[in-house]
């Protein structure tokens, strides 16, 4: 099976969607050996943030001398970002091997009278595969989708990671705070120690199934907290943080992710890595600061050049997503006027979300993302409390933006991560942006 062919089988059963449970993951995973249990797991949930954890409790076991597996969705540009041992993405060749391994027990399932798994739950049991397979000592696994009945929520982990509970997938997770974080605490489980920054009463439900699974919890401003640095951020550098844990242990290091969320996300992953480190010598202090101060994870408030114009690029494509972007291009740009490309899909509440990202003088240009779940372009321009035109491509919005945008000015990247692809391909292809990778 070639990469091409890998990834015409994986599409070809994204036409059923998404479908929540876990009996086809269960089965899938037992004709492969149940390999998820060959291996230590860190599990990390909640519904902004969690990427940006995995990346860094990753980075850090990866510093320590472990070797670590990083499952991780959706990708930017390739479906083998999405499957990383020891920083490095898995090639396509070996994608492509796991994948095939994974049909075969497809077939099996299917020919046994078994339900076909989706696309998602084939690519998380070509991960748990592969991992097993190269042998890793760790593996930290982002959830796709809630967590209760996630695909990947068949690990038993070390650690379970919860970061921030807002509205979002509530089709999938429920119409309240309390009901998505309950979906977000089906990750706990029995006697397994859980972390989280999660406030309110999303914490109070957390609280109460870690208490019910006998699992200590370690919450942010009560177990441990984080402080950072004043004034202006400087993307070229990060920005200082500090992460105490309450009575004990405290690191200091610098943080390569903009935005004070992002030293949220610091707190969890450093207090996840703190409890690891009570029962592994090698993951010392040294091994934390440089695993947090070598951290990659593009498209999050990523802040890059085009020429000669400011530019940052952000995955936000939720009401918390949009109030955290706001609040972070403040600490960075300040008042600098803004022109945006901006594409959302259509099962986000993006009426909410453009009242609070666009000013009246802001000027915007609405653009598709490359999937059929994409907001209409000429529909979401009609809302916008801006001036606002629209392009039928990612592309095309790209060129009336930067035509738009003056030197003073910042462009701003904003929406699905879907887009990332998309933009990224056309800065390489214009040969600006080279700083976006």
């Amino acid at each position: 099976m070639t990469y091409e062919e890998a990834i015409a089988y994986l599409e070809a059963a994204n036409v059923f969607g998404i479908q929540l449970g876990l009996g086809r993951i269960q089965n899938l995973l037992e004709r492969l050996g149940n390999p998820q249990n060959q291996y230590k797991t860190i599990h990390v949930t909640g519904t902004n943030g969690k990427g940006s954890v995995t990346a860094m409790i990753a980075s850090a076991l990866t510093e320590a001398g472990f070797k670590t597996g990083r499952y991780t969705s959706p990708h930017l540009e390739d479906y083998t970002e999405r499957i990383n041992v020891s920083g490095e993405d898995i090639s396509r060749d070996d994608f492509a091997s796991a994948v095939a391994v994974v049909k075969d027990a497809v077939a099996a399932m299917i020919a046994d009278g078994g339900e076909g798994p989706t696309e998602f739950e084939m690519i998380t049991a070509a991960a748990f595969w592969y991992f097993a397979h190269v042998h890793v000592d760790y593996a930290v696994i982002e959830v796709g989708l809630g967590g209760l009945l996630d695909s990947t929520n068949v690990i038993v982990p070390v650690v379970s990671v919860i970061t921030n509970v807002a509205m979002d997938h509530m089709k999938y997770c429920g119409n309240t705070i309390e009901a998505i974080a309950a979906q977000k605490a089906g990750i706990i489980k029995e006697g397994v120690p859980v972390v989280t920054t999660a406030e309110g009463p999303a914490l109070a439900v957390i609280a109460r199934k870690a208490y019910e699974k006998h699992s200590r919890l370690y919450a942010l401003d009560h177990s441990f907290d984080v402080v950072g640095n004043a004034g202006p951020e400087d993307p070229a550098v990060g920005q200082m943080v500090t992460v105490r844990e309450k009575y004990g242990f405290a690191i200091t290091t610098v943080l390569p992710l903009m935005g004070k969320h992002q030293r949220t996300n610091c707190a969890a992953a450093v207090m996840a890595l703190l409890i690891i480190a009570r029962h592994e010598k090698k993951l010392t202090r040294t091994a934390l600061e440089n695993g947090i101060r070598h951290v990659h994870w593009p498209g999050r408030f990523q802040v890059f050049k085009a020429g000669s114009i400011d530019c940052v690029i952000d995955g936000a494509h939720n009401p918390a997503g949009i109030d955290t972007f706001c609040k972070t291009y403040e600490d960075v740009f300040g008042s600098r006027k803004r022109v945006f490309l901006f594409s959302v899909l259509a099962d986000k509440d993006y009426s909410q979300m453009v009242q609070e990202l666009f000013h009246a003088d802001d000027y915007a240009v609405c653009a598709p993302a490359p999937t059929p779940r994409s907001a209409d372009p000429k529909e979401m321009a009609k809302i916008l409390p801006c001036k606002a035109d629209w392009a039928d491509s990612i592309a095309a919005g790209l060129d009336k933006a930067l035509a738009a945008v003056k030197p003073d000015q910042v462009l701003c990247i904003v929406g699905s991560l879907y887009i990332q692809g998309e933009v990224r391909e056309y800065f390489r292809e214009h040969r600006v942006g080279d700083s976006l990778s």
